[in-house]
């Protein structure tokens, strides 16, 4: 059976095209009999509007766009798996595309979803970049996450990386360790940066010496350069990678090795995916609530979707930049202290 379209609605009805839609969409006035005429020939044809034809109507798509570094690891499911919660408890859609941890991928990606979404959010290292900088200017809601702070005027949303990254530091050196090595993140890489930034900070207020190797945000490149580490004559008794799939890497580097975790050397990670406390040793890491995050993230976008008062930051000193603090989680991998320490990793 051919689906009825807004002209069958219409001559049911007894009305005119421009009525219809004018009840469909709720933009201007309607008279209540002609609302009542309108809504059960709509319901009698069970007739379906057609998205694009609303959204060229009203300006409006109900679909928020996701631009994300990458679409592979835990970190990334569970911060999507919050966004889409969000979308769907205010009847939103989400589409998601990637940047492949490039600036120029990013900036193509956005231009893609203009007129396709009524917002976007975009997560990516690269946001000192000036072409992608271009890409956001405009009038579309954009909300930035874990990324530079271009101007300080566009809305945005991060991780304390540095402060968190120095509190792992701090519980390691409270744990009598001082050859402690940093797995670092990818180079230009806005949070790998400001991970190992928290860790130099840290061994060197401490007075020793920064031990430092090269990662990409993946289990091989952790184990890779964990191997480099543990052959060395100078073996680190603890190492912090800069983030958790780096960190079970070094987990299996330490194992196939022939050393022992914590005993030999002492591990800490950063995120807190859920696959940290089902490895062996459990592993300590600093938590962040990812799906947390992602919803935060779409609730902010839809206020200011909305033309609202965007939910407000809880620093009274900064009406844009959202703040959100790590938690550190004590697992076996460093042993003794079973107490938590740091903030609850609420937003601040």
């Amino acid at each position: 059976m051919k689906a009825a379209t807004i002209r069958d609605v219409a001559e049911r009805a007894g009305v005119s095209v421009a009525s219809v839609s004018r009840v469909l969409t709720g933009a201007g006035v309607v008279a209540e009999p002609t609302r009542s005429k309108v809504l059960e020939a709509v319901e009698a044809l069970s007739y379906v509007p057609h998205s694009g034809a609303r959204s060229l109507s009203t300006s409006r798509t109900d679909v928020v766009g996701v631009i994300l570094p990458d679409l592979f690891g835990e970190f990334f499911s569970e911060l999507i798996r919050g966004m889409d919660v969000a979308c769907r408890a205010q009847g939103r859609h989400l589409i998601v595309s990637s940047s492949h941890d490039d600036a120029a991928n990013a900036s193509a990606a956005i231009r893609s979803m203009r007129g396709r979404v009524d917002g976007l959010i975009v997560l990516s290292p690269h946001l000192d970049s000036g072409a992608l900088t271009a890409s956001l200017s405009g009038r579309l809601p954009v909300l930035l996450m874990n990324g530079g702070d271009l101007d300080g005027q566009q809305p945005s949303m991060a991780v304390d990386n540095v402060g968190g990254a120095r509190s792992a530091i701090e519980h390691l050196l409270g744990l009598g360790r001082r050859r402690i090595a940093h797995v670092g993140g990818p180079n230009g890489n806005v949070e790998a940066r400001e991970r190992k930034q928290g860790y130099v900070d840290a061994v060197t207020a401490a007075g020793t010496a920064p031990i430092l190797a090269q990662g990409e945000f993946t289990q091989a490149s952790g184990f890779a350069a964990a191997a480099r580490l543990l052959a060395s004559s100078d073996r680190p008794d603890a190492i912090f990678a800069a983030n958790d799939a780096m960190a079970i890497g070094v987990l299996l580097a330490i194992q196939e090795a022939g050393l022992r975790c914590p005993d030999d050397v002492a591990v800490v990670g950063f995120d807190d995916v859920p696959i940290a406390d089902l490895v062996r040793p459990g592993l300590t890491t600093l938590h962040i609530d990812i799906a947390g995050m992602g919803r935060r993230a779409v609730e902010r976008l839809l206020a200011d979707i909305e033309g609202g008062v965007a939910l407000a930051p809880r620093a009274a000193n900064d009406a844009v930049r959202e703040i959100i603090t790590p938690r550190l989680v004590v697992r076996q991998s460093c042993g003794a202290p079973a107490s938590n320490q740091g903030f609850s990793g609420e937003t601040t």
